[in-house]
């Protein structure tokens, strides 16, 4: 929390009324707002299944070269 008595701590930026959307909406938001800032910051990683799936297709795709040759 910031204290208004020290200058030199940074403040909060005001947070919009949760009156018009339900919590998951923003909930939701900062997940995505967190995940933007790690990507940022080079922290972003590929998932596991879409390395999963790209091996799959490889392996798939030279068997079926090797069959059809």
């Amino acid at each position: 929390m910031s204290d208004p008595t020290n200058p030199r701590q940074p403040s909060e930026p005001p947070r919009p009324e949760r009156r018009f959307f339900p919590a998951f909406v923003y909930d939701r938001r900062e997940r995505i707002r967190a995940e933007i800032e790690r990507n940022r910051r080079g922290e972003h990683v590929v998932p596991t299944w879409v390395l999963a799936l790209v091996l799959v297709l490889f392996v798939a795709g030279w068997v079926l070269l090797v069959a059809l040759a």
